[in-house]
């Protein structure tokens, strides 16, 4: 029998080193007009609710999800009270002034909706978008009263940029607003988590990252107790994190619940 012939060793002198970072990424949309970006914005906030309705965020009328208006800053678009995420169309929507005043939609306004979107708005003008629902692990982790620790790479992206926040105690306005100053998202404690963004796509992938966090730091501790990223590469997860970050990971489900439902245009 011929000798078998010699397999090539890999070698580390073989590996070409590759910047992560140096490659070309898919850019952000620009817009013609106003009306061409709330159009866009429309459909990704009628997408957001139907991914929260599969992903099992809802609970009852409660939770809401809005965009401010790229035109008129003082007004902003959310879900009318009582209709199911999973049914939410762009014709669905409401625009609303920050004082609550019924600018376009038909419905009832978010009675819950109006008070705590209007005073982030009101004290955050850099906030575009805002989520908040009743979701069940953010629920939970937000009766422990604590913040959470970076032991993930998802989780380290709230490291340093969320807050801890009573709303039984100091209410949903001008308070609550302020709480979001700097931050990615706020534990409301024994209520839930709310998420903010540059972007509907930022603000709504940023509350499936931080429920999902939130539940796996329940699992974890319900075991043991989990190793924390250092503390410089935690900030470095945190600061590395943009608007654009948030826009790109909501891509793969926003073109997902396109394409299984894509009714919701309407």
């Amino acid at each position: 029998m011929p000798p078998r012939a010699a397999i090539p060793r890999w070698r580390p002198s073989n590996v070409v080193a590759i910047d992560p970072f140096s490659f070309k990424l898919p850019p952000r949309p620009s817009f013609a007009n106003p009306a061409e970006e709330r159009r866009a914005s429309q459909e990704r906030l009628a997408g957001a609710f139907r991914l929260f309705w599969q992903l099992g965020f809802d609970e009852g009328v409660m939770g809401h999800i809005s965009f401010r208006d790229p035109e008129f800053p003082d007004r902003f678009w959310l879900n009318p009270f009582g209709l199911c995420f999973g049914h939410i169309r762009v014709s669905d929507l409401m625009c609303v002034t920050l004082e609550g005043e019924v600018v376009e939609g038909d419905g009832f306004p978010h009675i819950g909706g109006i008070p705590l979107h209007s005073a982030i708005y009101s004290e955050r003008p850099e906030v575009r978008a805002i989520a908040h629902t009743h979701s069940p692990g953010g629920k939970a982790w937000s009766t422990l009263g604590r913040l959470l620790e970076p032991i993930s790479t998802e989780a380290a992206v709230f490291h340093g940029r969320h807050a801890l926040y009573d709303s039984f105690a100091n209410g949903e306005g001008a308070a609550l607003g302020r709480a979001a100053e700097g931050n990615r998202a706020v534990i409301m404690k024994t209520h839930g988590i709310l998420t903010v963004g540059e972007s509907v796509e930022e603000a709504a992938y940023l509350f499936i990252s931080l429920e999902k966090a939130c539940a796996e730091q329940l699992r974890v501790e319900a075991v043991g107790n989990p190793e924390r990223i250092p503390e410089q590469h935690a900030q470095a997860v945190s600061d590395r994190f943009s608007a654009y970050s948030g826009w790109l990971n909501f891509q793969p489900a926003w073109q997902a619940i396109l394409r299984e439902q894509p009714e919701l245009l309407q």
